[in-house]
């Protein structure tokens, strides 16, 4: 196994996905903001990884096939959370679980043909679109826990607390959208490896 400085940036990742899901779930004062913050630095690890890889010529095959499975789980944990929480339909986490699925097997299938299936554009900006979505609701979530605790005493008006989940909630679905269409463009794309399958 080739540990390079990006591939173990990229494992980094994997390991603090269910870091987030634990701090989101567990209820302490500012464990939204905790989340966020580990949520944010393993982000962080998907754009230096391939910044280091791309400029030091250290792109492998292991690190194609990591990578996308670690942006997979760490997204994947945010929306569990928010499931738990309420914060999220069970159809739209199933919607984005279903979609991960599928390219997780069209990449397996590839495999077996020494194929690396990796990360194209739509696959990277459905992933942007995730990160952003996601750090959006964690603030929102930390904030509109505020009302009843550190800003209780203003008096705030509640829409002051709710139009931030509003647009947390939209930006969510906007990402679960794309997601489902880059989902679509995969399976498309590589449809020749689930027909070899069937």
């Amino acid at each position: 196994m080739n540990l390079n400085t990006p591939n173990k940036l990229t494992i980094a990742r994997v390991i603090l996905s269910p870091v987030v899901l634990l701090l989101l779930l567990w209820d302490f004062p500012f464990h939204h903001l905790a989340a966020m913050a580990v949520f944010g630095a393993a982000a962080l690890t998907d754009l230096f990884d391939g910044r280091i890889a791309r400029s030091r010529g250290l792109i492998t095959n292991l690190g194609k096939f990591l990578d996308p499975i670690a942006d997979k789980m760490l997204t994947t944990a945010a929306f569990l959370g928010f499931l738990v929480l309420g914060r999220l339909d069970v159809w739209a986490v199933m919607l984005v679980l279903t979609r991960e699925f599928m390219v997780a097997t069209i990449r397996m299938l590839a495999a077996k043909d020494d194929v690396v299936v990796a990360a194209d554009f739509a696959g990277k900006a459905k992933t942007v679109a995730q990160f952003v979505a996601i750090l959006f609701m964690f603030t929102a979530l930390e904030f509109a826990s505020w009302q009843d605790t550190l800003l209780s005493g203003l008096e705030l008006p509640g829409l002051v607390f709710s139009v931030p989940l509003v647009i947390g909630h939209i930006l969510v679905w906007v990402s679960v959208v794309l997601t489902v269409l880059s989902g679509c463009q995969y399976v498309y794309s590589y449809r020749r490896y689930l027909a070899d399958e069937n």
